[in-house]
């Protein structure tokens, strides 16, 4: 049984990866400002904020305490303000990059400290493709992802070999945060644009993390793994995703 860390996992992708290890087995600690809404066995809610770094620090060392090792760490924390650049206040911004990136940070850091010290261990962290280009409206929340990827490359280069570190990049999932800031039309053209034609699901994003800490992807380290359907394989998603879509029928 491995000791397993999910950061934000009342709800989206990380509820979905909390129950993908604990059916498989393992003892999983939600790291969240607020209960899931459905309980899942072998899954422990822990009341924390992961801006605040004391409170994760105390987690953290809650957990190990406890068990005496944290195998996996999976920082998918995140929140997201639908805004233009002119119109983002310096309050906002600070909790966007406070939450994204620094509590991505901060949670790595606390458990390599015991990870490193043990000589192995998996940190994962949930990106997203909008690290890649220029998305509307987001412009805090780009630039938290691509912090993401960055923190996962210089984590990877300081710790490897006992501390294998890996972030997935998901592009459009259909979680609570997308349900809440999108209307139907605007799923609809997410989806025109997507060659897959679709959103993911949150469990699709959960088995790509599942695999990650597994023993067979050992050898997969400071790398950005995306998932989007293909959405941002080139122009032609961009430029002909719509036409595609509609002769296909997918919308």
């Amino acid at each position: 049984m491995r000791i397993v860390v999910v950061s934000g996992a009342s709800s989206g992708i990380g509820f979905a990866a909390a129950e993908r290890f604990a059916r498989a087995g393992d003892r999983v600690y939600n790291l969240d400002v607020k209960p899931a809404e459905t309980t899942v066995e072998n899954v422990t809610w822990l009341a924390t904020d992961v801006a605040d770094w004391s409170a994760v620090e105390q987690a953290v060392t809650h957990v190990h305490d406890s068990h005496g090792q944290i195998d996996v760490v999976i920082a998918n924390a995140g929140i997201s303000i639908r805004r233009g650049v002119l119109d983002i206040t310096v309050d906002d911004a600070r909790r966007v990059v406070d939450v994204n990136l620094l509590g991505v940070l901060g949670l790595w850091q606390a458990a390599a400290r015991h990870m490193v010290h043990r000589g192995e261990g998996v940190l994962l962290a949930t990106a997203s493709v909008n690290a890649h280009r220029g998305f509307p409206y987001y412009a805090d929340y780009n630039a938290t992802k691509a912090g993401i990827a960055a923190l996962c490359r210089t984590f990877a280069m300081e710790l490897s070999p006992a501390v294998q570190v890996v972030c997935v990049s998901p592009g459009a999932v259909l979680t609570p945060m997308q349900l809440a800031e999108y209307t139907p039309q605007m799923l609809d053209e997410v989806n025109a644009r997507i060659p897959a034609g679709r959103h993911a699901q949150p469990e699709e994003i959960a088995e790509a993390f599942h695999y990650l800490a597994s023993a067979q992807a050992r050898f997969i380290t400071g790398q950005e793994l995306i998932i989007d359907g293909g959405e941002t394989t080139g122009s032609l998603t961009s430029e002909f995703g719509t036409a595609i879509s509609a002769k296909q029928g997918r919308r």
